[in-house]
């Protein structure tokens, strides 16, 4: 992602919330989702030890996934119009390139467990909640990758 990319990536990321996960959170989960979603806030993490790439097609943004720290997906959406067209899979696949540990982790929004299910996720431990997001833990182990990536 480049600071160009920065309002798109922030108006994606709404778009897919709002449609996919904003009805199943309280006002506190949204305004939390909110300031997390924010141009100022991915501005703020793009110049720390996050990896934020992109999906665009013919200039116009289609996804963004977050890499925190090389071990953590933090943020991971596809506009609303061009999901199941494998750009989350190319994605993802790409971010794990990434990764610094054996073992990436997730905090997937519930109605999202089954995606993250088919990239070769599994969730570990109990859903919590926090700030008013819920949410399911879930880890994947990267010698598995190669088979949820190829799938």
């Amino acid at each position: 992602m480049e600071e160009k990319d920065i309002e798109a990536v922030s108006a994606t990321c709404m778009a897919s919330f709002l449609r996919s996960v904003a009805d199943t959170l309280s006002e506190e989960g949204i305004s939390t989702f909110s300031k997390i979603a924010a141009s100022n806030a991915f501005l703020d993490r793009m110049k720390g030890d996050n990896l934020i790439l992109v999906s665009e097609k013919n200039g116009k943004i289609e996804g963004v996934i977050e890499l925190k720290e090389g071990r953590h997906v933090a943020m991971f959406f596809i506009s609303p119009e061009q999901q199941k067209k494998g750009i989350g899979r190319e994605l993802l696949s790409s971010a794990l390139n990434h990764a610094k540990v054996e073992t990436v982790t997730v905090s997937a929004s519930l109605s999202s467990i089954p995606a993250y299910e088919k990239y070769g996720f599994e969730c570990e431990g109990e859903a919590a909640e926090s700030a008013g997001l819920v949410y399911q833990p879930m880890e994947i182990k990267l010698n598995k990758v190669m088979h949820a990536t190829s799938a």
